[in-house]
């Protein structure tokens, strides 16, 4: 016999690798690919909660404590970055004219397709979340912590999908516990 605590984070992992996957697909501006996708284990979960705990006592923003603790309590976080590349659409959303101007300007500034490409590769990874049953939060905070720690180099934009599977969500009632 099989007993749930055997696989149920093998499952997750399982899970995150196809919503990486889903992450990767997912359609690009341009058809450009400028995201980086990891997992992180157990261990990378206490690095990133450490650091979580160092912001929070720097800035002493609540959510920062909070969603320190609410990823150990987690199996894995899919993390996921994009670089800044500008794709020569001239659009205007950041601010500058030209794609040229910007770089000229602003290169680190992020390009608006870089963002929403980044927006719907989490979108499409959730909805994979979702094919396997696992519980999910998108966490800023998770992905700030992910990028001071350079944990996607070359990724100034990284968000992060905490994932867990338990007979209740434990990205539903978060609290902060002193």
């Amino acid at each position: 016999m099989i007993k749930m605590e055997d696989f149920r984070e093998d499952t997750v992992f399982q899970a995150a690798k196809a919503m990486g996957m889903a992450a990767l697909t997912a359609p690009k501006a341009r058809g450009t690919d400028n995201l980086s996708i990891a997992i992180a284990g157990k261990e990378e979960l206490h690095v990133l909660s450490e650091k979580l705990e160092e912001l929070y006592r720097e800035t002493q923003q609540e959510f920062l404590h909070r969603d320190a603790q609410n990823i150990l309590a987690a199996q894995a976080v899919l993390l996921i970055g994009s670089r800044v590349n500008v794709l020569g659409l001239d659009c205007g959303y950041c601010g500058f004219a030209t794609c040229a101007e910007k770089q000229e300007k602003q290169a680190t500034a992020p390009c608006f397709f870089n963002a929403n490409d980044l927006g719907i590769a989490i979108g499409s990874a959730c909805s994979t979340a979702s094919d396997w049953k696992v519980d999910t939060r998108v966490m800023f905070s998770v992905g700030m912590a992910a990028r001071a720690l350079g944990m996607l180099k070359d990724c100034p934009i990284v968000l992060a999908i905490a994932m867990s599977a338990s007979g209740k969500s434990i990205f539903f009632d978060r609290t902060v516990n002193k």
